[in-house]
């Protein structure tokens, strides 16, 4: 049953994931991006992970899909006329079948992680992943998350200083 599930969204994934990039309408292209964050959020609990799909839910497919269509609609881009790019696409679809075949081979040939880390299967039980979750993010990486925050905050002032200067 479980395989059953996992093909089933990772189909749906896929395809909500090609009509991203095949739709001509912008707004048809951000909704099939939602289609395609809410697939990974269901892999997520899949893999035991629900508060990682909690976090897929609310920052991606909620969040950053508003700003992400705010900005298509800010823009207005409308329908993107069809581009004779067929030797680019055939150059590119070429070089990801390289990565792919590539990808699969150094998978297949060595271990997929290398090594073990210090959190265990025992260790998540007996914490919960929200809370190892937040440990390590205010401890060990806790730079890394303020950097991110202010390159969130400088993001945002720039981009209402972009709109705002066209008002």
């Amino acid at each position: 049953m479980e395989a059953i599930l996992f093909y089933l969204t990772a189909l749906v994934a896929i395809v909500s994931a090609i009509f991203v990039i095949k739709c001509r309408n912008p707004i048809n292209s951000a909704l099939n991006l939602v289609s395609t964050f809410i697939c990974l959020a269901v892999l997520y609990i899949m893999l035991e992970c629900p508060f990682m799909a909690a976090i897929q839910i609310m920052v991606y497919a909620g969040a950053i899909m508003v700003l992400v269509i705010f900005v298509i609609m800010l823009l207005n881009l409308g329908s993107i006329g069809k581009s004779s790019n067929s030797r680019g696409m055939a150059a590119g679809g070429v070089l990801a079948a390289l990565m792919l075949l590539l990808t699969n081979a150094f998978l297949r040939r060595g271990d997929v992680s290398g090594t073990g880390g210090e959190v265990t299967s025992e260790l998540i039980k007996s914490y919960g992943h929200t809370e190892l979750i937040g440990k390590a993010m205010f401890t060990d990486f806790l730079l890394p998350f303020e950097i991110a925050s202010i390159l969130l905050l400088v993001a945002i002032v720039g981009a209402v200083i972009i709109s705002k200067r066209d008002v």
